[in-house]
């Protein structure tokens, strides 16, 4: 029970997303192909949005849920690390159709195949654990 707010939240999210058609391959097909301007809105708008909490999180000294203090740290200046990241990332999301957050969404709306695409995210995650430390960062 302890979650169950965290399980409602994700419901809702998943909901949201489905109805807007966030986890839609075509309007994602569509935004890759510049046909269409309904991913860029949501996406500019979630960065805005995150942008204006992130700010409003350091200026208040805002706590977590569970009373902690939240530490936000700065982030390193390397910019091909960023490059190289962002690049596999959008090869991925090219590739799939989907960011990693809807593929469980894409799963609950019934679309099993997506259940590789997520054991093969788990399986590059685990082996980046694996040889991180000899990648240079």
């Amino acid at each position: 029970m302890k979650f169950f707010r965290y399980l409602l939240i994700g419901i809702v999210f998943g909901i949201t997303l489905t109805k807007a058609e966030i986890i839609s391959w075509y309007r994602i097909y569509e935004m890759f192909r510049f046909q269409s301007f309904h991913m860029y809105g949501v996406i500019g708008t979630a960065v805005v949005l995150g942008v204006i909490a992130t700010q409003i999180i350091k200026r208040t000294n805002m706590k977590s849920a569970d009373g902690s203090r939240i530490i936000i740290a700065p982030k390193a200046k390397s910019v091909s690390r960023y490059l190289f990241g962002g690049i596999i990332f959008g090869l991925g999301w090219a590739l799939t159709g989907a960011c990693p957050g809807p593929l469980f969404i894409l799963v609950g709306n019934g679309v099993s195949v997506v259940l590789v695409v997520i054991a093969s995210a788990l399986l590059g995650t685990y082996t980046y654990g694996l040889v991180k430390d000899k990648l240079p960062h």
